[in-house]
């Protein structure tokens, strides 16, 4: 069973940052997704199991980054220049096929979801 961790959601004011972190128990390709109350789960960043490729939602324009630690098991998401808006709770997702995927339902695990606020 494939396990995932999201961390480091919290407060910040607008035009601050936040790293969020997903550990997950082997290496995957990994999107992460975000739901802000009322709306749908929207897809945000995804990275290969290898690092080397990645791909942004339109929206992001440069404002996010998404990697992966050497070992890895550990995705990151860089968010930069926060705005209200950005608030959310943010899923990090683990998908068992090698290729790069925008869509909910093709992704096959999903971690707890950590909460992102952006006060203005």
């Amino acid at each position: 069973q494939v396990q995932l961790v999201e961390s480091g959601g919290g407060l910040v004011q607008a035009g601050g940052s936040l790293r969020l972190s997903c550990a997950a128990s082997g290496r995957y390709n990994i999107g992460w997704f975000r739901q802000a109350p009322g709306k749908e789960r929207e897809f945000v960043a995804t990275v290969s199991w290898t690092g080397d490729q990645t791909f942004y939602a339109d929206w992001v324009k440069g404002r996010f980054t998404i990697s992966r630690d050497n070992a890895g098991n550990t995705v990151y998401l860089q968010m930069n220049s926060l705005k209200p808006e950005d608030t959310a709770v943010y899923y990090c997702a683990a998908r068992s096929i090698r290729l790069l995927a925008t869509m909910r339902s093709n992704y096959d695990y999903w971690g707890q979801g950590t909460q992102v606020t952006v006060s203005s």
